[in-house]
């Protein structure tokens, strides 16, 4: 039987939408710490920031905000971090929060670094219980800074898998403040944004809540080339790409960590000017060309969900 859900589109202006926040880092359980680490060192150009408790490890980029928590665990999601660069978005936010009915709680300052100016932040639970914090803004000194044949110039955007795509875009949208830039036609499929990016966020239908995948940005087209000959020498296969997704007209190459995560390179992400234009959200049909504009399979994780 065919999928009835259906994403609820939200107005395409509303009170306490988010104009300029972007993501700022992840947290990750994994079997084992010390084996991705290594891998995103060597792979990705990130360094040692700092050990966290228990044994785990925090890695960027050797200035500004880290980008990756590594926790030790079965593989998980531990928790998501945006960065509220809206002036009164945190008040704001959580505001909204507690309207809702969400429980919020002080950011511990831990998840933070001397890269953000003010470490106040805050701790809620989307519906399917991730973890999602929210602080001010982050020094970025340590992006767009580097041979970006070596590694990605940041992190871009996060990609949660759910049986519920409509109920965790209500939550994303009507209270967190994203909004919605395209969504597949069935329901199974939402791109967010939350600031000139095409999405920040996006959700997909799914098994079981948890990460579908998560996103560096590269500089343009022509590091692809560069990216999968790296690949090819550090023994990591291409798992789904080049291609070209039909929402957000991005670039992408596929790769997995030693965790098993599906890591995404990507490029020339559509970029949306809502202090000019008034947008309505695009219904894309659920076929795989759509996701690919070049054609091919979906890859098998995709399959499955």
């Amino acid at each position: 039987m065919p999928h009835q859900e259906r994403v609820i589109l939200p107005e395409p202006e509303t009170a306490g939408t988010l104009r300029r926040t972007a993501t700022s880092h992840l947290g990750l359980r994994v079997p084992d710490v010390a084996a991705c680490s290594e891998f995103y060192c060597r792979v990705l150009g990130m360094e040692p920031q700092e050990d966290l408790a228990g044994g785990g490890a925090r890695l960027g980029w050797g200035g500004g905000h880290h980008v990756l928590d590594l926790l030790p665990g079965e593989p998980a999601v531990d928790h998501i971090a945006f960065e509220v660069a809206d002036p009164g978005g945190l008040d704001a936010l959580e505001k909204r929060l507690r309207e809702a009915g969400h429980q919020v709680s002080p950011l511990d300052e831990s998840f933070v670094d001397e890269a953000v100016a003010d470490p106040s932040g805050l701790v809620c639970t989307d519906p399917d219980g991730t973890t999602v914090h929210f602080h001010g803004p982050v020094g970025r000194s340590g992006e767009h800074a580097a041979d970006t044949g070596r590694r990605p110039i940041k992190y871009q955007h996060v990609t949660l898998a759910t049986t519920d795509v409509a109920r965790m875009a209500a939550f994303y949208t009507g209270v967190a403040g994203f909004r919605i830039s395209d969504q597949l036609a069935d329901g199974g499929f939402a791109w967010l944004r939350s600031n000139r990016d095409h999405h920040t966020l996006a959700i997909v239908r799914g098994p079981r809540p948890g990460l579908d995948h998560y996103s560096y940005d590269l500089a343009q087209w022509e590091d692809f080339k560069a990216w999968c000959d790296r690949l090819t020498e550090e023994e990591v296969d291409v798992v789904w790409g080049p291609g070209r997704h039909g929402p957000g007209n991005n670039l992408f190459v596929f790769f997995d960590d030693p965790a098993g995560n599906h890591v995404e390179l990507s490029a020339e992400m559509e970029k949306f000017h809502d202090d000019r234009v008034t947008y309505v959200p695009r219904r894309w049909t659920p076929v795989p060309r759509s996701v690919n504009l070049w054609g091919g399979q979906l890859p098998g994780w995709r399959k499955t969900s």
